[in-house]
């Protein structure tokens, strides 16, 4: 039997004689996460040498619409947590 204070891996494990898939291995996933905060970084980047031209002044500052995502993700979150403190039901709540 396992130890229950050992912490469980973050990626499922490959079984015996089988490799695991390129996908689940953690440097691959720290490669993408890297990658992927290059990419962001580039797109905002590209926001200093590409004026846009929006609407209304704030629209045309570099950076403003991943600003706005941002902040609307965490918005979402935030609501999605408190719905659910307020909405939850007990653990017993179908039981007899």
């Amino acid at each position: 039997m396992s130890d229950p204070n050992t912490p469980l891996p973050d990626v499922p494990m490959a079984a015996p004689g089988e490799t695991q898939h390129w996908l689940a291995r953690p440097e691959t996933i720290r490669r993408l996460w890297i990658a992927l905060a290059a990419f962001l970084a580039l797109l905002i980047a590209l926001g200093f040498v590409f004026p846009v031209h929006g609407h209304y002044h704030i629209e045309e500052v570099p950076g403003f619409a991943a600003a706005v995502g941002f902040g609307g993700c965490v918005a979402l979150v935030v609501v999605a947590k408190t719905l659910s403190a307020l909405l939850k039901r007990p653990d017993t709540y179908y039981d007899d």
